[in-house]
């Protein structure tokens, strides 16, 4: 794949009270800041939409599908999504585009306006990215698990690592161990909906370890799974 230089950050058409026009893409997987997203792109909307964002070095956003899907009519989406960085591509025979995306900010979508050629454009919000919290000592089984995975996908895939975990690996932090386990859990993209959602990145990891408990319940200092 052709890497692309300093991908840039949120759309630079922003407004003086913080809000930003951004392509939208719905998809029916859930995207996380700094979580990984190959995507093969081949409906026009979607292939002018990028070349724009790699012409103008800027994201698209990523929200998960609630009626609909990911080709023909625009679907009905979620509010918070994530926006996308584009940092590999590759043309594939039969004008199919191969992206390897990144996560970065995520965002509210207050509204959003349908093109005539069926592209979402969102007005956005741009929401604060995870406060960088050490992990609590009760919720050190995630890190031994997050370690245990990294382990495992490194010996199965060997360069080809980076598309499923962008370094740097940050175990340390709370918000990027709990990121990471809920893109790598086998859980329904609701719950990693509602899980990307939270603000509180102890919260979300401590909702993790709820979900991972043998028996159902609690580990200490940690909230029942998705119950709110």
């Amino acid at each position: 794949m052709n890497p692309v230089q300093d991908p840039g950050r949120v759309s630079p058409n922003t407004s003086e009270s913080g809000e930003m026009a951004l392509p939208l893409f719905p998809l029916g997987s859930v995207l996380f800041p700094d979580g990984v997203l190959p995507l093969r792109i081949f409906e026009t909307r979607y292939l002018d939409m990028v070349k724009r964002c790699m012409a103008q070095d800027s994201p698209f956003g990523v929200c998960l599908i609630t009626r609909g899907g990911e080709v023909g009519t625009p679907a009905e989406h979620h509010s918070i999504g994530c926006a996308a960085r584009i940092v590999d591509f590759d043309m594939e025979a039969g004008g199919v585009l191969r992206l390897r995306t990144v996560g970065s900010e995520r965002f509210e979508v207050l509204d959003r306006t349908v093109r005539k050629d069926g592209l979402i454009v969102g007005s956005v919000r741009t929401l604060a990215s995870d406060p960088v919290v050490a992990i609590p000592q009760a919720l050190s089984v995630c890190v031994e698990l997050m370690e245990a995975i990294v382990k495992d996908l490194r010996e199965k895939l060997g360069d080809d690592f980076v598309n499923v975990l962008a370094e740097p690996l940050r175990m340390h932090e709370c918000g990027w161990v709990a990121n990471r386990l809920c893109e790598l859990l086998p859980l329904d993209s609701a719950v990693r909906q509602a899980l990307m959602s939270l603000i509180d990145p102890v919260e979300r990891l401590g909702r993790i370890a709820a979900i991972l408990s043998a028996d159902g319940s609690d580990p200490p200092h940690a909230s029942n799974p998705l119950s709110h």
